[in-house]
Protein backbone atom coordinates (compact mmCIF):
# COMPACT_ATOMS: atom_id res chain seq x y z
CA UNK A 1 0.00 0.00 0.00
CA UNK A 2 1.40 3.42 -0.99
CA UNK A 3 1.60 6.41 1.38
CA UNK A 4 -1.20 8.06 -0.59
CA UNK A 5 -3.47 4.99 -0.29
CA UNK A 6 -2.76 4.77 3.44
CA UNK A 7 -3.56 8.48 3.90
CA UNK A 8 -6.73 8.14 1.84
CA UNK A 9 -7.90 5.21 3.98
CA UNK A 10 -7.13 7.22 7.13
CA UNK A 11 -9.05 10.26 5.88
CA UNK A 12 -12.06 8.11 4.94
CA UNK A 13 -11.85 6.32 8.30
CA UNK A 14 -11.81 9.67 10.07
CA UNK A 15 -14.90 10.88 8.20
CA UNK A 16 -16.60 7.55 8.82
CA UNK A 17 -15.96 7.64 12.55
CA UNK A 18 -16.44 11.34 13.29
CA UNK A 19 -18.84 12.71 10.67
CA UNK A 20 -19.99 15.41 10.36
CA UNK A 21 -16.44 16.70 10.28
CA UNK A 22 -14.59 19.52 8.50
CA UNK A 23 -11.39 19.26 6.45
CA UNK A 24 -9.48 21.19 9.13
CA UNK A 25 -10.66 18.77 11.86
CA UNK A 26 -9.60 15.78 9.71
CA UNK A 27 -6.10 17.26 9.34
CA UNK A 28 -5.78 17.49 13.14
CA UNK A 29 -7.23 14.04 13.92
CA UNK A 30 -5.43 12.15 11.11
CA UNK A 31 -2.20 14.18 11.47
CA UNK A 32 -2.08 14.87 7.75
CA UNK A 33 -1.38 18.28 6.21
CA UNK A 34 -4.40 20.42 5.21
CA UNK A 35 -3.47 20.54 1.47
CA UNK A 36 -3.15 16.71 1.38
CA UNK A 37 -6.49 16.30 3.19
CA UNK A 38 -8.18 18.64 0.68
CA UNK A 39 -6.83 16.69 -2.31
CA UNK A 40 -7.89 13.34 -0.82
CA UNK A 41 -11.34 14.64 0.16
CA UNK A 42 -11.84 15.89 -3.42
CA UNK A 43 -11.07 12.38 -4.69
CA UNK A 44 -13.46 10.80 -2.19
CA UNK A 45 -16.19 13.25 -3.22
CA UNK A 46 -15.70 12.34 -6.91
CA UNK A 47 -15.90 8.64 -6.02
CA UNK A 48 -19.10 9.37 -4.04
CA UNK A 49 -17.65 7.74 -0.92
CA UNK A 50 -18.31 10.94 1.02
CA UNK A 51 -20.66 13.88 0.56
CA UNK A 52 -20.75 17.40 1.94
CA UNK A 53 -23.45 19.54 3.47
CA UNK A 54 -23.64 23.23 4.26
CA UNK A 55 -22.37 26.27 2.39
CA UNK A 56 -20.30 27.86 5.09
CA UNK A 57 -23.10 29.49 7.11
CA UNK A 58 -22.23 32.21 9.59
CA UNK A 59 -21.31 31.14 13.11
CA UNK A 60 -22.43 32.95 16.27
CA UNK A 61 -19.13 34.88 16.21
CA UNK A 62 -19.84 36.09 12.71
CA UNK A 63 -17.30 33.84 10.97
CA UNK A 64 -18.19 31.25 8.35
CA UNK A 65 -18.80 27.69 9.45
CA UNK A 66 -16.73 25.13 7.53
CA UNK A 67 -18.49 22.73 5.16
CA UNK A 68 -19.17 19.44 6.89
CA UNK A 69 -18.24 16.07 5.38
CA UNK A 70 -20.27 12.87 5.79
CA UNK A 71 -19.48 9.23 5.04
CA UNK A 72 -21.70 7.76 2.31
CA UNK A 73 -22.79 4.50 3.94
CA UNK A 74 -24.79 3.54 0.85
CA UNK A 75 -21.79 3.68 -1.51
CA UNK A 76 -21.37 -0.12 -1.33
CA UNK A 77 -22.96 -3.15 0.32
CA UNK A 78 -21.78 -6.32 2.07
CA UNK A 79 -23.44 -9.68 2.65
CA UNK A 80 -23.34 -11.31 6.08
CA UNK A 81 -24.51 -14.86 6.62
CA UNK A 82 -24.94 -16.63 9.95
CA UNK A 83 -25.00 -20.39 9.32
CA UNK A 84 -26.51 -22.23 12.28
CA UNK A 85 -27.40 -25.85 12.85
CA UNK A 86 -31.11 -24.96 12.72
CA UNK A 87 -31.32 -21.79 10.61
CA UNK A 88 -29.28 -19.82 8.08
CA UNK A 89 -29.77 -16.05 8.27
CA UNK A 90 -28.47 -13.84 5.46
CA UNK A 91 -28.43 -10.05 5.39
CA UNK A 92 -27.30 -7.32 3.05
CA UNK A 93 -25.87 -4.39 4.98
CA UNK A 94 -24.57 -0.99 3.98
CA UNK A 95 -21.11 0.17 5.07
CA UNK A 96 -22.49 1.53 8.33
CA UNK A 97 -23.98 -1.78 9.43
CA UNK A 98 -27.58 -0.80 8.59
CA UNK A 99 -29.48 -3.89 7.44
CA UNK A 100 -31.00 -3.23 4.02
CA UNK A 101 -32.48 -6.69 3.48
CA UNK A 102 -32.57 -10.06 5.19
CA UNK A 103 -33.89 -13.59 4.75
CA UNK A 104 -33.56 -16.98 6.40
CA UNK A 105 -34.20 -20.64 5.73
CA UNK A 106 -33.99 -23.93 7.65
CA UNK A 107 -30.53 -25.45 7.48
CA UNK A 108 -31.64 -29.10 7.31
CA UNK A 109 -33.52 -28.62 4.03
CA UNK A 110 -30.35 -27.86 2.10
CA UNK A 111 -27.50 -29.56 4.01
CA UNK A 112 -27.25 -32.40 1.51
CA UNK A 113 -28.33 -30.49 -1.59
CA UNK A 114 -25.95 -27.53 -1.44
CA UNK A 115 -26.14 -24.99 1.38
CA UNK A 116 -23.91 -22.39 -0.30
CA UNK A 117 -25.91 -22.55 -3.54
CA UNK A 118 -29.08 -21.82 -1.57
CA UNK A 119 -27.39 -18.85 0.13
CA UNK A 120 -26.41 -17.59 -3.33
CA UNK A 121 -30.04 -17.83 -4.49
CA UNK A 122 -31.19 -15.95 -1.37
CA UNK A 123 -28.68 -13.17 -2.07
CA UNK A 124 -29.81 -12.87 -5.71
CA UNK A 125 -33.44 -12.56 -4.54
CA UNK A 126 -32.56 -9.91 -1.93
CA UNK A 127 -30.57 -7.89 -4.48
CA UNK A 128 -33.39 -7.98 -7.03
CA UNK A 129 -36.19 -7.33 -4.52
CA UNK A 130 -34.44 -4.30 -3.04
CA UNK A 131 -33.14 -2.78 -6.26
CA UNK A 132 -29.48 -3.09 -5.23
CA UNK A 133 -26.82 -2.73 -7.93
CA UNK A 134 -25.00 -6.13 -7.89
CA UNK A 135 -21.78 -4.33 -8.83
CA UNK A 136 -21.92 -2.48 -5.50
CA UNK A 137 -21.86 -5.69 -3.42
CA UNK A 138 -18.25 -5.92 -2.24
CA UNK A 139 -18.32 -9.44 -0.81
CA UNK A 140 -19.49 -11.67 2.02
CA UNK A 141 -18.54 -12.74 5.53
CA UNK A 142 -19.82 -15.99 7.03
CA UNK A 143 -20.08 -17.39 10.56
CA UNK A 144 -19.97 -21.18 11.08
CA UNK A 145 -20.86 -23.19 14.22
CA UNK A 146 -17.53 -25.02 14.40
CA UNK A 147 -13.74 -24.80 14.39
CA UNK A 148 -12.58 -22.98 11.27
CA UNK A 149 -9.09 -22.65 9.82
CA UNK A 150 -9.56 -19.09 8.60
CA UNK A 151 -6.35 -18.82 6.56
CA UNK A 152 -7.10 -21.98 4.58
CA UNK A 153 -10.86 -21.39 4.58
CA UNK A 154 -11.51 -24.92 5.85
CA UNK A 155 -14.16 -25.82 8.43
CA UNK A 156 -12.27 -28.39 10.50
CA UNK A 157 -15.34 -29.63 12.31
CA UNK A 158 -18.93 -28.39 12.56
CA UNK A 159 -20.95 -31.22 14.17
CA UNK A 160 -24.37 -29.60 13.71
CA UNK A 161 -23.71 -29.34 9.96
CA UNK A 162 -22.01 -32.75 9.65
CA UNK A 163 -18.97 -30.98 8.19
CA UNK A 164 -15.47 -32.36 8.70
CA UNK A 165 -12.56 -30.70 6.83
CA UNK A 166 -15.12 -28.95 4.62
CA UNK A 167 -13.38 -26.70 2.03
CA UNK A 168 -15.73 -23.73 2.56
CA UNK A 169 -13.78 -21.03 0.69
CA UNK A 170 -12.83 -23.31 -2.23
CA UNK A 171 -16.53 -24.14 -2.61
CA UNK A 172 -17.53 -20.47 -2.23
CA UNK A 173 -15.16 -19.42 -5.03
CA UNK A 174 -17.09 -21.69 -7.42
CA UNK A 175 -20.43 -20.12 -6.47
CA UNK A 176 -20.09 -16.44 -5.51
CA UNK A 177 -18.91 -13.63 -7.83
CA UNK A 178 -17.22 -11.77 -4.94
CA UNK A 179 -14.64 -12.50 -2.19
CA UNK A 180 -15.84 -14.48 0.84
CA UNK A 181 -14.36 -14.79 4.36
CA UNK A 182 -15.31 -17.31 7.03
CA UNK A 183 -14.79 -17.77 10.77
CA UNK A 184 -16.34 -19.42 13.82
CA UNK A 185 -19.80 -17.99 14.56
CA UNK A 186 -18.99 -16.80 18.10
CA UNK A 187 -15.76 -15.10 16.93
CA UNK A 188 -17.86 -13.35 14.32
CA UNK A 189 -20.48 -12.28 16.90
CA UNK A 190 -17.69 -10.80 19.05
CA UNK A 191 -16.58 -8.69 16.07
CA UNK A 192 -20.17 -7.55 15.53
CA UNK A 193 -20.56 -6.40 19.14
CA UNK A 194 -17.23 -4.56 18.98
CA UNK A 195 -18.21 -2.82 15.73
CA UNK A 196 -21.81 -1.84 16.51
CA UNK A 197 -22.87 -3.19 19.90
CA UNK A 198 -22.10 -3.13 23.60
CA UNK A 199 -18.34 -3.61 23.08
CA UNK A 200 -17.94 -0.54 20.84
CA UNK A 201 -14.62 1.29 21.38
CA UNK A 202 -13.34 -1.57 23.59
CA UNK A 203 -10.05 -3.23 22.62
CA UNK A 204 -10.21 -6.24 24.96
CA UNK A 205 -13.49 -8.12 24.72
CA UNK A 206 -14.87 -11.53 25.67
CA UNK A 207 -18.14 -12.54 24.00
CA UNK A 208 -19.81 -15.58 25.58
CA UNK A 209 -22.66 -17.32 23.74
CA UNK A 210 -24.83 -19.66 25.80
CA UNK A 211 -27.23 -21.74 23.73
CA UNK A 212 -27.34 -25.52 23.43
CA UNK A 213 -23.55 -25.32 23.72
CA UNK A 214 -21.28 -22.64 25.17
CA UNK A 215 -18.56 -20.86 23.23
CA UNK A 216 -16.71 -17.57 23.31
CA UNK A 217 -14.99 -15.09 21.02
CA UNK A 218 -11.85 -13.36 22.33
CA UNK A 219 -10.56 -9.97 21.17
CA UNK A 220 -7.16 -8.96 22.61
CA UNK A 221 -5.63 -5.56 21.79
CA UNK A 222 -8.26 -5.11 19.07
CA UNK A 223 -7.38 -8.42 17.35
CA UNK A 224 -9.37 -11.63 17.31
CA UNK A 225 -7.48 -14.35 19.18
CA UNK A 226 -8.02 -17.70 17.46
CA UNK A 227 -5.42 -19.91 19.16
CA UNK A 228 -2.81 -22.34 17.83
CA UNK A 229 -5.36 -24.64 16.17
CA UNK A 230 -8.19 -22.09 15.74
CA UNK A 231 -9.97 -23.52 18.81
CA UNK A 232 -9.51 -20.65 21.29
CA UNK A 233 -12.60 -19.70 23.26
CA UNK A 234 -14.12 -23.19 23.64
CA UNK A 235 -15.41 -22.19 27.06
CA UNK A 236 -17.89 -25.07 27.08
CA UNK A 237 -15.03 -27.46 27.90
CA UNK A 238 -14.17 -25.65 31.14
CA UNK A 239 -14.60 -27.74 34.30
CA UNK A 240 -16.43 -25.93 37.11
CA UNK A 241 -16.90 -28.89 39.47
CA UNK A 242 -14.06 -31.44 39.67
CA UNK A 243 -16.03 -33.71 42.00
CA UNK A 244 -18.85 -34.04 39.47
CA UNK A 245 -16.25 -34.63 36.75
CA UNK A 246 -14.69 -37.44 38.82
CA UNK A 247 -18.09 -39.07 39.32
CA UNK A 248 -20.36 -40.52 36.66
CA UNK A 249 -20.41 -37.39 34.48
CA UNK A 250 -21.52 -37.88 30.88
CA UNK A 251 -21.74 -34.96 28.42
CA UNK A 252 -25.17 -33.79 27.27
CA UNK A 253 -24.13 -34.57 23.66
CA UNK A 254 -21.27 -36.67 22.26
CA UNK A 255 -17.99 -34.68 22.51
CA UNK A 256 -19.61 -31.78 24.39
CA UNK A 257 -17.69 -30.23 27.27
CA UNK A 258 -18.44 -30.08 31.00
CA UNK A 259 -19.69 -26.49 31.34
CA UNK A 260 -22.12 -26.71 28.43
CA UNK A 261 -23.34 -30.06 29.82
CA UNK A 262 -24.37 -28.41 33.09
CA UNK A 263 -25.29 -24.85 32.06
CA UNK A 264 -26.24 -24.88 28.35
CA UNK A 265 -29.87 -24.67 27.21
CA UNK A 266 -30.17 -28.43 26.60
CA UNK A 267 -28.62 -29.17 30.03
CA UNK A 268 -31.06 -26.83 31.81
CA UNK A 269 -33.97 -28.70 30.20
CA UNK A 270 -32.50 -32.09 31.13
CA UNK A 271 -31.90 -31.05 34.75
CA UNK A 272 -35.38 -29.56 35.05
CA UNK A 273 -36.89 -32.83 33.76
CA UNK A 274 -34.90 -34.86 36.29
CA UNK A 275 -35.89 -32.52 39.14
CA UNK A 276 -39.60 -32.59 38.19
CA UNK A 277 -39.55 -36.41 38.04
CA UNK A 278 -38.29 -36.34 41.63
CA UNK A 279 -41.47 -34.49 42.68
CA UNK A 280 -44.56 -36.53 41.64
CA UNK A 281 -46.85 -33.70 42.77
CA UNK A 282 -45.30 -31.19 40.33
CA UNK A 283 -47.76 -29.84 37.68
CA UNK A 284 -45.42 -30.96 34.88
CA UNK A 285 -44.73 -34.44 36.28
CA UNK A 286 -46.78 -36.28 33.63
CA UNK A 287 -45.32 -34.17 30.84
CA UNK A 288 -41.78 -34.88 32.08
CA UNK A 289 -42.53 -38.62 32.07
CA UNK A 290 -43.43 -38.41 28.36
CA UNK A 291 -40.48 -36.35 27.08
CA UNK A 292 -37.61 -34.12 28.16
CA UNK A 293 -38.73 -30.59 29.02
CA UNK A 294 -37.14 -27.74 27.00
CA UNK A 295 -34.73 -25.33 28.69
CA UNK A 296 -37.12 -22.43 28.03
CA UNK A 297 -39.63 -24.08 30.38
CA UNK A 298 -37.27 -23.55 33.34
CA UNK A 299 -37.37 -19.78 32.80
CA UNK A 300 -41.12 -19.75 32.32
CA UNK A 301 -41.69 -21.69 35.55
CA UNK A 302 -39.11 -19.66 37.49
CA UNK A 303 -40.92 -16.43 36.59
CA UNK A 304 -44.03 -17.78 38.30
CA UNK A 305 -41.96 -18.65 41.42
CA UNK A 306 -41.66 -22.42 40.84
CA UNK A 307 -39.07 -23.59 43.42
CA UNK A 308 -37.91 -26.59 41.37
CA UNK A 309 -37.15 -24.42 38.33
CA UNK A 310 -35.49 -21.72 40.47
CA UNK A 311 -33.15 -24.32 42.00
CA UNK A 312 -32.20 -25.63 38.52
CA UNK A 313 -31.46 -22.11 37.25
CA UNK A 314 -29.50 -21.23 40.40
CA UNK A 315 -27.22 -24.20 39.79
CA UNK A 316 -26.73 -23.31 36.10
CA UNK A 317 -25.98 -19.66 36.96
CA UNK A 318 -23.41 -20.78 39.55
CA UNK A 319 -21.54 -22.85 36.96
CA UNK A 320 -21.69 -20.02 34.41
CA UNK A 321 -20.40 -17.55 36.98
CA UNK A 322 -17.40 -19.76 37.82
CA UNK A 323 -16.66 -20.13 34.11
CA UNK A 324 -16.77 -16.36 33.69
CA UNK A 325 -14.53 -15.84 36.74
CA UNK A 326 -11.92 -18.26 35.36
CA UNK A 327 -11.97 -16.71 31.88
CA UNK A 328 -11.87 -13.13 33.20
CA UNK A 329 -8.98 -13.97 35.56
CA UNK A 330 -6.96 -15.18 32.58
CA UNK A 331 -7.91 -12.58 29.96
CA UNK A 332 -8.77 -9.44 31.98
CA UNK A 333 -11.23 -8.08 29.36
CA UNK A 334 -12.74 -4.60 29.59
CA UNK A 335 -16.18 -6.01 28.94
CA UNK A 336 -17.85 -9.41 28.77
CA UNK A 337 -20.80 -9.59 26.38
CA UNK A 338 -23.35 -12.35 27.02
CA UNK A 339 -25.42 -13.66 24.13
CA UNK A 340 -27.13 -16.78 22.80
CA UNK A 341 -30.59 -18.25 23.37
CA UNK A 342 -30.24 -18.70 27.15
CA UNK A 343 -29.64 -14.96 27.60
CA UNK A 344 -33.01 -14.10 26.11
CA UNK A 345 -33.96 -14.42 29.78
CA UNK A 346 -31.12 -12.14 30.89
CA UNK A 347 -33.27 -10.35 33.48
CA UNK A 348 -33.38 -13.58 35.50
CA UNK A 349 -29.70 -14.44 35.15
CA UNK A 350 -27.69 -11.21 35.12
CA UNK A 351 -28.17 -9.96 38.71
CA UNK A 352 -27.06 -13.27 40.25
CA UNK A 353 -24.19 -13.62 37.77
CA UNK A 354 -22.91 -10.13 38.62
CA UNK A 355 -23.22 -10.84 42.33
CA UNK A 356 -21.04 -13.98 42.14
CA UNK A 357 -18.50 -12.58 39.65
CA UNK A 358 -18.02 -9.33 41.60
CA UNK A 359 -17.56 -11.31 44.81
CA UNK A 360 -14.61 -13.33 43.51
CA UNK A 361 -12.82 -11.04 41.05
CA UNK A 362 -10.54 -8.25 42.33
CA UNK A 363 -11.02 -6.26 39.10
CA UNK A 364 -14.37 -7.36 37.64
CA UNK A 365 -15.13 -6.41 34.01
CA UNK A 366 -18.43 -4.97 32.87
CA UNK A 367 -21.02 -7.67 32.19
CA UNK A 368 -23.42 -6.69 29.41
CA UNK A 369 -26.06 -8.41 27.32
CA UNK A 370 -25.52 -8.54 23.53
CA UNK A 371 -26.94 -5.38 21.98
CA UNK A 372 -27.23 -6.92 18.52
CA UNK A 373 -29.15 -9.99 19.74
CA UNK A 374 -30.18 -12.28 16.89
CA UNK A 375 -28.35 -10.06 14.38
CA UNK A 376 -24.97 -10.39 16.13
CA UNK A 377 -23.87 -13.27 13.89
CA UNK A 378 -24.92 -11.78 10.55
CA UNK A 379 -23.66 -8.25 11.34
CA UNK A 380 -20.50 -9.77 12.79
CA UNK A 381 -19.99 -11.55 9.47
CA UNK A 382 -20.19 -8.16 7.73
CA UNK A 383 -17.61 -6.85 10.22
CA UNK A 384 -15.39 -9.87 9.48
CA UNK A 385 -15.40 -8.96 5.79
CA UNK A 386 -14.55 -5.31 6.53
CA UNK A 387 -11.65 -6.39 8.76
CA UNK A 388 -10.18 -9.08 6.52
CA UNK A 389 -10.65 -7.68 3.01
CA UNK A 390 -7.97 -5.30 1.77
CA UNK A 391 -9.92 -2.24 0.73
CA UNK A 392 -10.25 1.44 1.53
CA UNK A 393 -13.08 0.48 3.92
CA UNK A 394 -10.94 -1.84 6.07
CA UNK A 395 -11.71 -1.34 9.76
Amino acid sequence: MTVKQKNKRNVLGCIREHSPISRAEIAVKARISKPTVSLLVDELLKEKLVFEKGIGESSSQGGRRPIQLYFNEKAFFIVGTDIGGTKVKTIISDLGGNIIASSSFKTGQYLNSGLLRQISKEIDCLIERNGIDPGKVLGMGAGIPGITETEMGIVTEAPSLNWIRYPFIAEAKQIFPFPVYVDNDVNVAALGEQWLGNAKNKRNVLFIAVGTGIGSGIIIHNKLYRGASYAAGELGYMVTDKNDMNGDFTPVFHRYGYLESVAGGKAIGARLTKAVLGHPGHPLYEEAKEAELPGEMAFKLAKSGDKTALAVLDEAVGHLAYGIINAASLLNPEVIILGGGVFKSADMLLPKLKEIVNQYLPSPPELKISQLGENAGALGAVSLFLREHESIFKI
